[in-house]
């Protein structure tokens, strides 16, 4: 059976950045009564608190992150890069450990976000890119979905089990 790394706050645990959660989603259940999901919040991995000051990377570049071009920063100027890599290193132990070949990721974040990111400037404002958990995980041949992908997700889970 394949497993599935999924963020923790789409599980409905209280790890966002703000304390918040998200979901819950019937296909995350289903996957949970099945034994698929193997649950990871990147940056309370990396050893960031919750609540935690909201943080971005600037044009939400993850993988600038990992390439050590750009930090990740909270909005009150603190560098947080080091929690962020340690996260997606906890990561990519996990899918070695399980075999994993996809993972399910929360929108946006700057740990997760698999399509687009906040630029850096803490105004709301989008660009395209990803998260530095997502980079990793991306670099490791991991598919990356969003909550807003399920659809996509249940599409790529029945393909990987053919």
């Amino acid at each position: 059976m394949q497993k599935i790394l999924v963020s923790r706050c789409l599980l409905g645990q209280r790890v966002r950045y703000d304390g918040g959660t998200h979901g819950p989603f019937s296909l995350l259940e289903r996957w949970q009564q099945e034994g698929r999901i193997v649950p990871l919040c990147p940056e309370v991995a990396g050893g960031l608190p919750t609540p935690r000051a909201p943080a971005e990377i600037a044009y939400g570049q993850g993988a600038k992150v990992l390439d050590g071009q750009l930090p990740v920063l909270t909005v009150n100027g603190e560098d947080v890069t080091a929690a962020f890599v340690d996260g997606a290193e906890q990561a990519l132990a996990l899918v070695a450990q399980h075999g994993i070949r996809m993972a399910l990721l929360k929108a946006r974040s700057p740990s997760c976000g698999n399509r687009e990111n906040y630029d850096g400037s803490f105004s709301g404002t989008r660009v395209a890119g990803e998260g530095v958990t997502a980079a990793a995980l991306r670099r490791a041949g991991v598919q990356v979905f969003s909550e807003e992908e399920l659809a996509a997700a249940e599409a790529a889970l029945r393909e990987l089990e053919g």
